[in-house]
């Protein structure tokens, strides 16, 4: 089992340097899915090299579509697919694959997937999208494991979606589904996402007719099967990846600057690091921070996770990192999924102080020393944030289960080495 073998920094600000943000990994996931809708190829530019793009790539190509893949570009050609079955192995495993049953629904009538997998980062119900689809007239039926969709004769029909929490796949995979039904689908309490827009921009630009995205009311009117006319889409930067670097340089930089951001799309982030102490300076696609190492720098704050334009659910656990370095108490309230705190235990074991007072919120008492660990990713998000603790310790650090972490961070060990960070990749 190979691992990340990291020497801290024992608390001093020594990296600095250059990351480049890439593609975001929750729009280009999007916009594989979308290719579904398209009579053309879809082009991509800035395509994020990343664990769980590729599977949904795979996906794409076992169900008989068309992929290639180079420097950061994809080509998707779903226009051949010969199947209506999502891959169960893969989709199984990936939660972002349910996204495919929209445009799936809406071009061929029929779809049949498993329960989508992903990480065990809580509940997370399919309700929404089996109640959705029977909104549209869909009938939907569940025969052992896998869930049978079948839309009405003459294909999915318009309706009103409102949804009882908002939901950024619900928001995309109706969006989508949506652009080839019958009649006018209005989506409410729908989620406003950077990502969202980005999808539906890129399916106007294809022909479909897409109102208020990035509001909390979208107005879909389905047309025919759209065109790319040899378009070239290029995937906005990855607001996730480079909020986590951003933490990063606010614990351990001299000076780091993230280039390739829109730095709009972070301003929840950028306002917290801000108020508590950190030094922030923006450009128009650069961010540069520097970490603050005078004694009682950093304050403590609490923070409540919620969607876009909140603070992000996907920050919430390097920020508890960050947290565990400023001077006092912090709250951390995490409102969308309530098994996403569970990783506190073993920063406790690596010497933070943090109380679980329930599944939804710790109490982070700082500044307290923290020591190299052997630990074990357990989702996505918490794995990039044992690797910050771990750069931030004092002696050395071993983090297994990396596939995890590459399941959203292109080329980890290689980037951080850039700036300074004593990482390896071992087996």
């Amino acid at each position: 089992m190979s691992y990340l073998s990291i020497k801290g920094l024992s608390g001093k600000a020594t990296i600095g340097g250059t990351v480049k943000i890439v593609g975001a990994k929750n729009a280009a996931l999007k916009a594989i899915a979308a290719s579904i809708l398209f009579r053309s190829p879809l082009l991509l530019d800035n395509v994020p090299d990343i664990e769980d793009v590729s599977r949904m790539l795979e996906i794409i190509r076992t169900m008989g579509g068309s992929v290639s893949v180079a420097s950061h570009k994809a080509t998707i050609d779903a226009s051949t697919l010969s199947s209506t079955t999502l891959t169960p192995e893969i989709s199984k495993r990936l939660r972002s694959s349910i996204v495919l049953t929209g445009p799936m629904l809406a071009r061929h009538g029929l779809v049949r997937f498993p329960h989508p997998g992903g990480c065990v980062i809580g509940e997370r119900p399919i309700d929404l999208f089996v109640e959705g689809f029977i909104k549209m007239g869909a009938k939907v039926k569940k025969v052992g494991k896998f869930y049978h969709v079948a839309a009405p004769k003459g294909g999915l029909r318009g309706g009103e979606l409102f949804f009882r929490t908002q939901s950024v796949t619900g928001t995309e995979t109706f969006m989508m589904a949506a652009v080839l039904s019958r009649g006018v689908t209005t989506i409410k309490n729908a989620a406003m996402e950077p990502e969202i827009v980005w999808l539906a921009d890129l399916l106007n630009a294809s022909g479909a007719k897409i109102a208020g995205a990035g509001t909390p009311t979208v107005t879909i009117t389905g047309v025919q099967l759209l065109d790319a006319k040899k378009k070239v889409f290029t995937v906005i930067p990855d607001r996730i990846e480079a909020g986590s670097f951003l933490i990063l340089g606010a614990l351990a930089a001299k000076k780091l600057t993230v280039t390739n951001v829109i730095p709009e799309h972070l301003e929840s982030l950028t306002e917290l690091l801000t108020y508590t102490g950190t030094k922030i300076s923006t450009t128009k696609n650069s961010i540069t921070v520097s970490a603050n190492k005078k004694k009682g720098g950093l304050c403590a704050v609490n923070i409540r996770t919620h969607e876009y334009p909140g603070f992000p659910t996907d920050l919430q656990a390097p920020m508890v990192v960050y947290l565990t370095q400023a001077e006092g108490e912090s709250l951390m309230f995490e409102t969308i999924f309530e098994g996403r705190l569970n990783f506190t235990e073993s920063l406790n074991r690596m010497g933070a102080n943090i109380s679980m007072m329930d599944p939804h919120r710790v109490i982070i008492r700082g500044s307290t020393t923290i020591k190299g660990s052997h630990l074990e990713s357990p989702d996505l998000r918490a794995g990039l944030a044992f690797v910050i603790a771990a750069i931030i310790a004092k002696g050395e650090s071993k983090i297994y289960n990396v596939y995890n972490i590459d399941r959203g961070y292109e080329r980890i060990e290689e980037r951080l080495r850039s700036i300074g960070v004593c990482i390896e990749r071992k087996e």
